[in-house]
């Protein structure tokens, strides 16, 4: 006989809403996994600052001398098609790399970065010159021409900056995003990585067309994007009537986080919030902008820090550390752009120290090894590898004099003479030598350009010379500094600072040899 218990029954509404309450702990439960695994890929990829230097630009910036602490790595600009050879990367247009690192001491300096604990990324692209994709149709090279930069100096982080023309160039796109793809699978296969950051214009309403199109052709081709850096400056008529530079930023920040949503939604690469932030690049350009009405100033910089340290932004620049500095006197027209100025009041202050200040992070994950502990050791200097003659306590140096002591190269700021170059003076204005960067693989003496026999007429103790004159003693060439007669040149190459003659070195040399070869 079986034994029936009173009960009741489970109504639709009852069993309804049950259903509802689980959907919305399941719901919840969903929400907090995608926040959790979107806390932790953004934590796994750090924020950085790097300001980017105009290389080629005067006066030099010392980028290997660090201002302030914020601004130890640096995004050297710009690398584009050689004017004669578009398949050959050049700086600015103006040198090729062999000659970027004997007239610019480029790789030196990059070397003596490096030795500060900074690092460098290199810019490909600008406004001004052409890009390597836009003036190389053949894929192979274009390849070529990529890796060849990254290899030369050893590159962890490039950065392709497309605006102008080149943006509306699709062809040139689809070439370059083959190409760095190529470049990228190479460094992988060699254990290596490679970031890459895509740096775009943008208005308030953040992306043009061409601009998502972009990014949309280098994730179509592969490219592993780092992180898309949008250029908050030169905002023009797209700024609202009285809409601040930095109310245009932040809003071109957060409406370019919307459209990276949907460009890697569509590329079927779901991404959270967080981690979309650290795709994000801001580069402002301090002070006055292209266009007159936009000035970005120190509290500009201030109120974007803290928007990109709030979003976890991950990476913010600024054009350009050259720029980082008040204009003196001598600069009356504010409103045009100075490549080593930046047209609006700051004192002491630098921009790079309000757009870095705490931006870097690290990531949790791949902890940085501890380094086994050794003692280290002076260098012993090889005159047969050294580029140039090893310091000696009983010689005299000039002016542009260069010498190597103890594995690194040093220029002479005046007359000096038993001054040990890596003197630990405080002051660093008052010593005598600058430390240019560290003796490179590879590096060998140059050797002293001579020009050939009468190419100028041999000194004479009776001949009176006047400002420029130029003569020879011993196939070395010499110019006069003022009137003079009797005196000779001989006492210009002991370092006498009262000599009336001035000794040509290799650089001026060179140009009289191309002189003569060009008639």
């Amino acid at each position: 006989m079986s034994k029936h218990f009173p009960g009741r029954k489970l109504s639709w509404v009852r069993l309804s809403v049950l259903l509802a309450v689980v959907a919305v702990v399941v719901g919840a439960g969903v929400v907090s996994w995608r926040n959790y695994t979107d806390t932790r890929a953004a934590a796994a990829s750090p924020s950085h600052f790097m300001g980017y230097v105009d290389v080629t630009a005067t006066p030099r910036y010392a980028f290997e001398q660090p201002a302030g602490a914020t601004s130890k790595s640096v995004v050297l600009s710009f690398i584009v098609a050689d004017a004669k050879d578009g398949c050959t990367p050049s700086w600015g247009s103006f040198y090729s790399l062999d000659a970027a690192a004997s007239d610019l001491d480029l790789d030196r300096r990059i070397a003596r970065l490096r030795q500060t604990g900074g690092d460098i990324a290199v810019s490909f692209g600008g406004l001004s010159n052409q890009e390597l994709a836009t003036a190389c149709t053949d894929d192979e090279r274009l390849h070529q021409a990529y890796a060849t930069v990254v290899d030369r100096y050893q590159l962890n982080t490039i950065d392709l900056d497309i605006e102008g023309a080149a943006l509306a160039d699709k062809a040139a796109l689809a070439r370059q995003s083959k190409a760095i793809a190529a470049v990228q699978k190479d460094r992988q296969a060699e254990g290596k990585s490679l970031s890459v950051w895509l740096t775009l214009p943008v208005a308030p309403t953040g992306l043009t067309p061409d601009g998502t199109a972009a990014v949309e052709q280098m994730l179509s081709a592969g490219v592993e994007l780092t992180g898309v850096n949008i250029m908050t400056m030169d905002f023009g008529e797209s700024r609202a009537a009285g809409q601040s530079m930095l109310q245009a930023s932040i809003a071109a920040a957060e409406a370019t986080h919307a459209q990276l949503d949907n460009v890697y939604s569509a590329a079927r690469q779901s991404l959270g919030a967080q981690t979309l932030w650290r795709k994000i690049g801001l580069t402002p350009m301090i002070g006055q902008n292209d266009i007159v009405a936009d000035v970005f100033t120190l509290s500009d910089a201030q109120g974007l820090h803290d928007f990109a340290q709030s979003k976890g932004v991950g990476r913010m620049s600024m054009w350009s550390l050259n720029r980082d500095a008040e204009c003196g006197p001598n600069y009356p027209t504010l409103t045009v752009v100075s490549d080593a100025c930046s047209g609006v009041p700051q004192g002491a202050a630098r921009f790079s120290d309000v757009l870095g200040m705490d931006i870097d992070s690290k990531a949790t994950a791949s902890p940085t090894p501890l380094l086994p502990t050794t003692t280290a050791t002076a260098v012993v200097d090889d005159p047969a590898t050294s580029p140039y003659p090893v310091w000696s306590p009983v010689a005299t140096y000039v002016q542009s004099d260069r010498i190597v002591w103890q594995g690194n190269v040093y220029e002479a700021k005046w007359w000096t003479k038993e001054d040990v170059p890596n003197d630990p003076v405080p002051d660093r204005a008052a010593a005598p030598w600058k430390l240019i960067g560290p003796v490179l693989p590879g590096d060998r003496p140059q050797p002293e350009v001579t020009v050939p026999l009468g190419t100028y007429p041999a000194w004479s103790a009776t001949t009176v010379y006047h400002k420029g004159d130029r003569v020879m003693l011993d196939q070395r060439v010499f110019e006069a500094k003022w009137w003079v007669q009797t005196q000779s040149p001989e006492a210009a190459l002991q370092g006498s600072t009262d000599s009336a003659w001035m000794k040509l070195g290799n650089e001026e040399l060179a140009k009289v040899l191309a002189g003569q070869a060009a008639k």
